[in-house]
């Protein structure tokens, strides 16, 4: 097992009505105003965003509005945030939503409280935020795991980069989450975040490491519980107790507990970054589907046992010493029939990618041929254009 840093500082409050505690948490800041940040018009229509600025005013916070976050959020309105915090003195950032909207306040908030930085430089990695606003959330979609991670992820759609870079300083200080508001997410995007969450374990529980048998377990549970989940909620939306357990597991699949003791980066999100980057139409849960049953095709037999173990402890298949590949195989085939019975796609054709783009997302990903993607089996340009082509049909 690796030497590890477990970080764990946010404040989670999680059940039923815990949105109206809203006023009160943020009152333990002190702030001099707030900046509420949200994406389209769901948050107005449901009345959160109401009941939101009622909390705010019974605890005399003042506060400003940014909403217009789009799926992949973008430098754009992060750079209007940032302005928007400066003209009003706001000290603390709110998000209410769901991934997207977390990682534009993260970054907002980076850019607001380090005015001599570009914001987008901390995306290319030349620097890293010194300082941050206070920030919390208010969760209405599982899925990417913002409110507990360390990571933010943003688009320049000037360039069509997709960037992501990880730092303490983009952890939330709270996040609020009742799966109560998540009844209303339809069904492509709760099936997006079935994806996003069970990936984001996967990608994990594939990086290098050996003896992490403890780590191995937390995290098999979560892949299983969050398609068990995830199928329930596609079933009845308003099942509590299956949004409730998919909400809780894209906390817990993103917030670094189920890669302690292994070498971390989560390889396919840089493929599929790179996808939506180009075609921002393009889910993120979506685009990896689209291309993890390539990459797992393409690299499992540089550590055959370890897919075994997947293999067995996840779809619980029993193990061909003889043909071990076959087993390994048939686990895939698997994982691809699930994607497909619920909805996502399984190649990059069917999202509107062109097969000619190929090539540029290839050596985008590869920074032009100066970067290899670590894992068990190292991906440099050849073969990260090999997995696109897979991926394509």
């Amino acid at each position: 097992m690796n030497n590890f840093i477990y970080e764990t500082p946010t404040k989670v409050y999680f059940g039923k009505g815990e949105e109206y505690k809203v006023g009160k948490i943020i009152a333990e800041y002190h702030p001099c105003k707030v900046l509420i940040h949200y994406g389209g018009k769901s948050a107005k229509e449901s009345g959160l965003l109401d009941r939101v600025k009622k909390c705010l005013e019974e605890e005399n916070i003042a506060y400003v509005e940014l909403g217009g976050v789009v799926a992949n959020p973008e430098l754009k309105l992060v750079r209007e945030g940032i302005a928007l915090c400066r003209r009003e003195g706001v000290d603390f950032v709110l998000a209410v939503g769901g991934g997207s909207v977390m990682d534009s306040a993260k970054d907002i908030a980076n850019g607001a409280a380090n005015p001599d930085v570009d914001v987008w430089e901390f995306s290319l990695g030349k620097c890293a935020p010194e300082k941050t606003l206070h920030k919390g959330a208010i969760l209405t979609l599982a899925a990417a795991g913002s409110e507990m991670s360390n990571s933010c992820v943003i688009t320049n759609s000037e360039t069509g980069e997709k960037r992501g870079y990880n730092c303490s300083n983009n952890r939330m200080d709270f996040a609020i989450e009742n799966p109560e508001l998540s009844y209303t997410v339809n069904p492509y995007q709760t099936a997006c975040g079935i994806v996003d969450i069970a990936m984001h374990t996967i990608e994990r529980y594939f990086c290098p490491g050996e003896d992490t048998y403890l780590t191995d377990a937390i995290a098999e549970a979560v892949i299983k519980n969050v398609m068990k989940a995830g199928v329930d909620c596609l079933e009845n939306p308003e099942n509590y107790e299956a949004r409730a357990n998919m909400m809780w597991a894209s906390s817990l699949a993103h917030n670094g507990l189920t890669q302690c003791g292994r070498e971390c980066q989560l390889v396919v999100h840089q493929f599929e970054h790179e996808v939506s980057g180009r075609y921002p139409d393009i889910a993120h849960g979506a685009g990896l589907a689209a291309i993890w049953c390539s990459w797992a095709r393409y690299v499992y037999s540089a550590n055959i046992n370890r897919w075994l173990q997947y293999a067995h402890n996840v779809w619980n298949l029993e193990i061909d010493f003889e043909h071990p590949e076959k087993t390994v195989e048939k686990a895939i085939n698997q994982q691809e029939q699930f994607y497909c019975s619920i909805g996502m796609p399984v190649n990059l054709k069917s999202l509107g990618v062109e097969r000619q783009s190929l090539e540029k997302l290839a050596l985008d990903c590869s920074r032009n041929k100066s970067r290899t993607l670590i894992g068990y089996k190292p991906l440099g340009y050849d073969d990260i254009l090999k997995i696109y082509e897979m991926a394509y049909e």
